[in-house]
């Protein structure tokens, strides 16, 4: 292995397209690329969308995409077509496949001490972004060529593995949602004549603290990054009541949490609350909370409900605030059109949910324990 600087090894290609005379049908934004995920999974297309000034790099299939603003984004995607992005993303590609190969590129460019540099070296703090120049002198271990062809094999490898795992995961998720559709009908519907009523009706929505809590007791603590996007609360974290009983959210075992503010709402952040410590839990107060009525409600049903895509879209139109600042009211929750099935079926889909919830979970570990050693072998390797 030889230290090498980057710069002398990968060559920023700036070629423009003429916007008078384009040949290209497609073009990538930011928005088109997903953190740590080296495929381009949407696109823009010229002849239907308002496309800015800034949109005049051409790129080629096979050369790397990098987003140069906020860095810790990691947004490093290949190319798998002709196109044009704007002139805030970078078009890279190595400059002697002999001594270093295109398709380890990425890779590099994921390490954890890249990334670090980058960061290190960015300006701005709204929006901060990074200048090639800067990227350039970034060094690392390469290895010989020969060491560069296996990896190479390795990492695709493992990638692709990765990817089949995540798409298994959103699969899932899929079929739950296609399940709710089959036995209750779209959301907001009436589909099975039990009548339209709201989700306001069907739970107590941001319930009360109970004036009788054990004040010398601990409870689970439960902060908005202990929330997945995948309906997983994290309540391993506690906290003595004194500490958590004023400025945060309370919450109860098989309540529904509904991330509020941008951009967990969007983002899909939520999930049914189970294994508080003492049964009771305290949180972020940019948590809505729909508590299941006896009799009534299912948690599980409560939550699916929140996780369909209309629902968060339609929730995100009425938002209030600015900015960073924008958060769901409760009344969009309140007076949310809903149809309430029986609860006798509610509870078979909630088994049916449940059963899901084990073989994510199952994915979910081999998916972590792979990502753990594709990072180690980059690390040990590219790092």
């Amino acid at each position: 292995m030889s230290k090498v600087r980057f710069g002398d090894i990968v060559t920023d290609v700036k070629n423009k397209v003429d916007r008078n005379n384009n040949p290209y049908e497609f073009y990538v934004a930011g928005n088109h690329m997903d953190s740590e995920d080296l495929e381009i999974n949407r696109r823009g297309k010229f002849a239907t969308d308002d496309v800015g000034p800034a949109f005049i790099r051409e790129f080629k299939a096979g050369q790397v995409l990098y987003g140069s603003r906020r860095t810790y984004l990691k947004k490093v995607a290949v190319a798998d077509f002709d196109g044009v992005t704007a002139n805030t993303t970078f078009v890279l590609e190595t400059s002697d496949e002999k001594k270093f190969l295109q398709e380890l590129l990425p890779f590099v460019m994921l390490s954890e001490g890249f990334t670090q540099w980058s960061i290190m070296k960015s300006k701005g703090s709204t929006n901060p972004y990074v200048l090639f120049t800067d990227l350039a002198d970034y060094e690392f271990e390469l290895p010989d060529i020969e060491k560069q062809h296996e990896l190479a094999k390795v990492l695709w490898a493992m990638y692709a593995t990765k990817r089949s795992y995540q798409k298994l995961l959103l699969k899932t998720d899929e079929l739950v949602k296609a399940q709710f559709i089959e036995m209750f009908g779209i959301p907001g519907a009436d589909e099975k004549g039990w009548g339209l009523t709201t989700l306001g009706e069907c739970c107590e929505l941001n319930p009360r603290r109970p004036k009788d809590m054990d004040t010398e007791a601990e409870y689970s603590f439960v902060a908005m990054p202990s929330v997945s996007e995948k309906g997983i609360v994290d309540t391993s974290i506690w906290r003595p009541y004194p500490e958590v009983c004023k400025g945060f959210t309370y919450f109860a075992e098989n309540d529904v949490l509904f991330a509020k503010i941008t951009p967990c709402m969007e983002n899909g952040k939520g999930g049914v609350a189970v294994g508080l410590k003492n049964g009771a839990a305290f949180g972020s107060t940019e948590f809505h909370v729909l508590r299941p009525i006896v009799g009534k409600s299912n948690p599980y049903w409560l939550y699916i409900i929140t996780m369909f895509s209309k629902f968060r879209t339609d929730a995100e139109k009425v938002m209030t605030g600015t900015g960073g600042q924008r958060r769901v009211p409760i009344s969009y929750l309140a007076d949310y059109k809903i149809s309430l099935p029986p609860l006798a079926l509610q509870e078979q889909f909630a088994a049916f949910v449940q059963q899901s919830d084990k073989s994510k979970f199952e994915l979910e570990q081999a998916l972590a324990e792979l990502t753990a050693t594709f990072k180690k072998i980059i690390s040990e390797n590219l790092g």
